[in-house]
């Protein structure tokens, strides 16, 4: 049985920082799905994306929670714990 996430204290109040992937939209690139990081607001496009500007931006902040910025979808993901939550 997975612990809780002890992440989610460094969730904050957010809004989307753009209305896509802030990468993609900056070089021209295409994403397939939108995550939102819960700490800053980064848009990044998903893992099934060439870009995977979502984990990415994790990678390089250390932000370790984000949720699905799709229309309809409303689960969120540790990165660190390796969970949703």
């Amino acid at each position: 049985m997975n612990t809780p996430c002890t992440h989610q204290d460094q969730i904050r109040p957010v809004l989307p920082a753009t209305e896509g992937c802030e990468e993609c939209l900056r070089l021209g690139g295409r994403w397939v799905h939108l995550r939102m990081c819960l700490v800053c607001g980064h848009v990044g496009c998903c893992d099934s994306s060439p870009g995977k500007h979502a984990t990415g931006h994790f990678h390089d902040t250390g932000h370790p929670v984000m949720q699905s910025a799709q229309p309809g979808e409303s689960w969120r993901w540790c990165y660190v714990d390796g969970q949703m939550i």
